[in-house]
């Protein structure tokens, strides 16, 4: 198909930059790779589940129904279950590649003036003793269950890592009936008082999270970590620990915690690759943008996690901006965003830069990795094999990879390749990867067939 602008990822920040497009009268394609809009903040649970109250799930239950009604009342041509795994540029626009349903064989392209990338983040994850038994789950992953499952993960949980999305998992998890043994945060409180003037606007949110966890019960355990997790066939508990000023386990605090389910995140990172195929620089670990939140490749926006974890707020407010900018563009006018959405991105960057400061993953982390702790879990390589591929000269996630295949699975070292930079003492850096996701070989045959063959 043909249109003016496709927004790829239909979270909060697709949804608001497709609507704001929409509206200016842009011809869109609103592409995602789930079977329903709303990303991970607006998960919804299957029609056929009968969900009598979806909205207890879920904040900003309102500007949802506002994003959906929206969607479902105007002309944008919603994509759903649309896997991309590259976005090419052309003599006239951009080709977007993606992979139909659920089983991703079927190829199908979408041609374009311009493409706005709205591909979100992905969870943080840092192994530990134990992390691989069942029972442990991502942060994220225990609330997508409860959020498009109606299922809780286990009877008795502990939350633990670093990181504001670990309040409403275990505020969620307790309202649905999960005792919660512990909320285990591995942040100072008090890095979080030195940002209070950044973090106000996020006050009234965090006090209904500490009211849910004051009804329920819930233990909070700030400054310390879980530095293993115990069980033969399945998670039975987790031994946590305190921290010392440093970030070190401060010796004789360990405790153990029965429990049946862990559900542990630091954080989120930025989905970047579909940029960087595209060549769109990067800053860090984020996709630059300007002001419009342009990219660096003429005809590509980008707004949401891809430009800086901050929230679905945030996502809303860049992905409305990036949506005027784009229409703006596309016929030659003057952007026209909301003063409201330039005045809340501003305040809620300098939020999420807060946040980041305040609640950074405990510094010494790697102290904890015995050497038969899995690090790569889709090529099964241990902290001992990453250990001797540094003692044998490598300084980086690259050649680590060659040595150990450290990242050469089917994830492609999203969950392993923060890892591996910490063992080896090196800040995380981009990937780079030729596609956004595993494809057929014989969808490439098919993409680029030989010519003059008779």
């Amino acid at each position: 198909m043909r249109t003016d602008l496709v927004v790829i990822g239909a979270g909060p920040a697709g949804l608001a930059a497709a609507l704001a497009a929409s509206a200016r009268g842009v011809r869109v394609a609103l592409v995602d790779a789930a079977a329903q809009t709303g990303g991970q903040f607006y998960r919804q649970p299957a029609a056929g589940l009968g969900a009598g109250r979806p909205e207890a799930l879920h904040h900003q239950w309102r500007t949802w129904e506002r994003l959906r009604d929206g969607l479902a009342a105007g002309p944008v041509r919603v994509l759903t279950e649309h896997h991309v795994w590259c976005v090419e540029r052309t003599s006239d626009g951009f080709t977007v590649h993606a992979l139909l349903g659920p089983e991703q064989e079927e190829p199908v392209e979408v041609h374009a003036h311009a493409v706005l990338l709205a591909t979100g983040g992905y969870e943080h994850v840092l192994p530990f003793p134990g992390w691989t038994l069942p029972g442990v789950v991502t942060a994220g992953g225990a609330q997508a269950m409860l959020k498009g499952g109606l299922v809780v993960p286990g009877h008795r949980a502990v939350v633990a890592g670093s990181g504001p999305l670990l309040l409403p998992v275990a505020t969620g998890l307790a309202a649905a009936g999960v005792e919660v043994a512990a909320l285990v945060e591995s942040t100072d409180p008090g890095r979080l008082a030195r940002h209070a003037p950044a973090l106000a606007g996020k006050l009234p949110e965090g006090a209904g999270h500490a009211a849910g966890l004051l009804r329920h019960r819930v233990p909070v355990l700030t400054r310390h970590t879980v530095v293993r997790a115990h069980g033969d066939d399945r998670l039975t508990g987790v031994t946590v620990a305190a921290l010392d000023a440093d970030g070190r386990v401060r010796p004789g605090t360990a405790r153990h915690l029965p429990c049946d389910t862990l559900a542990v995140g630091h954080g989120m990172l930025p989905h970047t690759d579909l940029a960087e195929t595209l060549g769109c620089r990067l800053d860090g670990l984020t996709v630059a943008v300007d002001t419009e939140q342009r990219t660096d490749v003429p005809g590509v926006w980008a707004a949401g996690e891809a430009t800086g974890i901050g929230g679905a707020a945030l996502a809303l407010a860049e992905g409305h901006i990036a949506g005027c900018s784009a229409a703006a563009h596309l016929y030659g006018t003057a952007p026209d965003p909301a003063p409201a959405a330039l005045k809340a991105r501003a305040k809620l960057r300098r939020s999420a830069a807060a946040l980041d400061a305040a609640c950074a993953p405990p510094v010494h982390w790697p102290e904890h990795l015995t050497d038969d702790t899995v690090v790569c879990r889709c090529e099964e390589v241990t902290a001992g094999s990453v250990r001797e591929a540094l003692d044998l000269g490598a300084g980086d996630e690259r050649t680590v990879k060659l040595l150990t295949r450290a990242g050469m699975g089917w994830c492609q070292g999203r969950m392993c390749g923060t890892a591996i930079a910490g063992l080896a003492g090196r800040a995380p850096t981009p990937a780079k990867r030729p596609f956004a996701r595993p494809v057929p070989l014989g969808v490439l045959a098919r993409q680029h067939p030989q010519e003059g063959q008779s």
